[in-house]
């Protein structure tokens, strides 16, 4: 791939970086300061082929624009939300992105934010460590996660992983997506209110696009309860932030596990003193394996692009 010029929009992975170095003809977006991007694609925009971004800075139709030598779009994430994709189309552009490698790591977290949440897990630890323990005696009591109903939005790989795992706590699995499958074992709701309102805890695991944007709103929210619990390993524009913030504050929902936002890495400070809630800053994907198996499927695409060959894991 020495040919292959290739636009790398942030570090995001020391391994990935160091590959498209040696193999290709590596642009690094971030070397040139922020207000003179612009005229620095522009003087590098007859040699990139390529562009690598993530789930935090994608493609736009600017940027394509720019770049009249694009061919391919290569997503270290398996969210594609970033890009235009209707623009790619139109500019015969393809895309890939990172599924599979990253499905049980997120859905593993998705379990863990659950049993930290309802367990207080953080703050028994900050309880130990301020020493609390020694001081004030034993710390509060807590909820239990095994038999909890557990809901679903979404059941694609991510989502039917995550219904693996809590079937091994006993948690009986209800779903909302689109079309109601053949599962015989989990409940299917033709809403995502009835969903909630048949949850204890309500996990968010579906793409975002344009119908999934705020599918948890305040009916939802209202509907999971002061003693449910969301867990948002999806994308952060999936929940309303403002009705979640406000649901949480005033007691109307139990508790939450946060993954995702809506403005990363900002994060809403009135979510900051609240004891049920634990906040994670978006690394629902972020291990050593998972982070480097993400790495070598963005550089088995390139290499197929530039081989001819049919793309490992094609979008457009």
């Amino acid at each position: 791939m020495e040919s292959l010029g290739v636009l790398l929009l942030n570090p995001m992975n020391a391994y990935l970086e160091q590959e498209l170095d040696r193999r290709c003809k590596l642009v690094r977006l971030w070397e040139s300061p922020s207000d003179r991007r612009a005229d620095f694609v522009r003087s590098h925009a007859v040699s990139i082929r390529a562009v690598v971004g993530n789930a935090s800075n994608g493609v736009d139709a600017a940027l394509i624009d720019a770049l009249p030598a694009l061919e391919i779009v290569a997503s270290f994430s398996v969210g594609v939300d970033r890009i235009d994709l209707a623009k790619c189309r139109e500019r015969g552009i393809r895309v890939t992105n990172t599924p599979d490698v990253l499905t049980d790591d997120v859905a593993d977290l998705a379990v863990g934010l659950a049993i930290a949440t309802l367990r207080k897990i953080p703050q028994a630890d900050r309880y130990v460590r301020a020493g609390l323990w020694k001081n004030k005696g034993d710390f509060t009591l807590t909820t239990r996660f095994s038999g909890k109903r557990v809901g679903i939005i979404g059941l694609g790989r991510i989502g039917l992983a995550v219904a693996k795992r809590v079937e091994a706590f006993d948690c009986p699995v209800n779903y909302y997506q689109r079309t109601k499958q053949a599962y015989p074992s989990y409940t299917y709701y033709p809403t995502v209110v009835e969903l909630a309102a048949n949850s204890d805890v309500l996990v968010v695991a579906c793409p975002l696009n344009a119908q999934t944007r705020h599918i948890v709103n305040r009916e939802v929210l209202e509907a999971l309860g002061p003693k449910g619990v969301l867990i948002n390993i999806g994308r952060g524009p999936h929940v309303d932030e403002a009705e979640l913030v406000a649901a949480l504050v005033d007691g109307r929902l139990g508790g939450a596990g946060i993954d995702v936002f809506e403005d990363e890495p900002n994060v809403p400070e009135a979510l900051f003193p609240l004891d049920n809630v634990v906040l994670v800053p978006h690394v629902g994907s972020a291990t050593h394996e998972t982070r480097n198996a993400m790495a070598d499927l963005v550089l088995g695409n390139l290499e197929a692009h530039v081989s001819n060959k049919p793309l490992l894991t094609p979008v457009v």
